[in-house]
């Protein structure tokens, strides 16, 4: 476990610890840490949905809609270059410099882009494949600065009110975008963007420099100490069964919630056809369903996610804790996938898919990001960004594989909801494992 963390304070609340108690069981002199936190995490998300927004625009109107179907592959790729290189850096760097030079390399190619799309070249594919890899990466960074900041008791407790910015952030980024796209184009968004993202890590420099005064002079100062050498970010996933289990939770999740996604968009687009037929004539018609289907989906998800982050999380936190909570997703996901062997029909794969995404953004997302309390420095930032990055897009991959080999095969929905059924159980048997060895930690 880490030893730079902020210690834990006293459990009396003051007036703002009380406010925040809804949301997750902060204690008197944490409040301030943890809402730097949240706010780093909404500005961090209303940023990626910002240049989220402008990756559709490029991509769509460059005609490079294909590329979707192989950019996980590429992103992949580029992953296994990318996590050694940053498993290096890391380790020459302190958690600080780390954070903000990796965050400001970033910010770097936002500006690229924007002097390339001023001079009307192409970057429609260019953009689609970095902002597969920025995704991943810099989110799985700032999420192990906030496991580095706090100790596995605190980030227990203060992990859901960090989720909320999370969840804030994508909610405020996809309607600001919205507003951004109509009345000044999508260069404003990468711009946007890009400012949003510097602010971040000015942001992470003063939590930081405030966590480091609410610790002993001893642990301050290793704070500023290099990772150190060691195993890349594989390497360590490899050598540590802790570490490898969390790797296959995470790669069996993304292989099914990805599917289930490719499930719920074959419903609608037949029933898109049931409804205007299938004549070219009705083409528009079919599109606007399809466009309604999909807001109305993506709406329905945000905020169910975010109810269930502000008063949900905290409270499954303190009542069964992390260990039991990484069974909830998987057991919602079996279930909803035995329906749809009994009874398949696009109103259950919508309400499977609705439940699913929204447990996963609130619930399962908070659960993850715990899993990493007590590992040591150099796996929160290592080992941490081989899974969340390179482990998460090979899950892409695997899902495109299996939706490949079952088109080949004729495989109907109940076929892809067995299928899944089977991952679903792998998922809780990896799940039972990882409780067993977070009981032990």
């Amino acid at each position: 476990m880490t030893d730079t963390t902020i210690t834990p304070g006293p459990t009396e609340k003051g007036p703002l610890e009380k406010l925040l108690s809804p949301f997750a069981d902060v204690r008197r002199g944490e409040a301030a840490s943890a809402l730097l936190l949240a706010l780093l995490m909404f500005l961090l998300l209303t940023s990626y949905y910002m240049l989220k927004t402008a990756r559709e625009v490029f991509i769509l109107s460059e005609g490079g809609a294909e590329v979707k179907s192989y950019s996980s592959a590429g992103q992949a790729v580029l992953l296994l270059f990318l996590v050694p290189a940053y498993s290096a850096f890391a380790s020459r760097v302190s958690r600080v410099q780390l954070v903000t030079w990796v965050s400001l390399f970033f910010a770097s190619n936002i500006v690229l882009f924007v002097i390339a799309a001023t001079a009307h070249l192409t970057i429609g594919v260019a953009f689609f494949l970095w902002l597969g890899v920025y995704n991943v990466m810099v989110v799985a960074q700032f999420w192990a600065f906030a496991n580095d900041v706090y100790t596995p008791e605190q980030g227990k407790r203060l992990f859901p009110l960090i989720g909320v910015g999370s969840s804030l952030g994508a909610l405020a980024g996809s309607l600001r975008a919205g507003h951004l796209l109509e009345t000044q184009g999508p260069v404003r968004l990468l711009v946007g963007g890009a400012g949003i993202l510097v602010i971040c890590v000015g942001l992470a420099r003063l939590i930081d420099r405030s966590s480091r005064r609410a610790t002993p002079a001893r642990q301050s100062a290793a704070a500023d100490e290099p990772l150190g050498e060691g195993k890349s970010g594989f390497g360590l996933l490899l050598s540590n069964r802790y570490l490898t289990l969390i790797a296959l939770l995470i790669l069996l999740l993304n292989v099914v919630n990805t599917t289930g996604e490719y499930l719920f968009g074959k419903y609608v687009v037949q029933q898109a056809a049931d409804m205007y037929g299938s004549a070219a004539d009705a083409a528009g018609a079919r599109g606007k369903y399809i466009g309604e289907t999909y807001a109305n989906f993506f709406s329905n998800v945000n905020l169910l996610g975010l109810l269930l982050q502000m008063f949900v999380v905290s409270a499954v936190f303190r009542t069964i804790g992390v260990r039991r909570a990484l069974f909830i997703h998987p057991l919602i996901a079996g279930a909803g996938y035995l329906m749809m062997l009994r009874a398949p029909s696009f109103n259950a794969i919508r309400w499977l898919k609705t439940a699913d995404n929204a447990v996963d953004y609130s619930l399962g997302n908070t659960t993850k990001q715990a899993l990493w309390l007590p590992t040591t420095r150099q796996e929160k930032y290592k080992a941490k960004q081989a899974v969340d990055s390179f482990c998460v897009r090979a899950g892409d991959v695997i899902q495109a594989g299996i939706v490949y080999t079952g088109e080949l095969a004729s495989f109907g929905v109940t076929a892809f909801a067995a299928l899944n059924l089977v991952m679903t159980a792998a998922w809780l048997a990896v799940a039972t494992g990882l409780s067993r060895r977070l009981r032990e930690l």
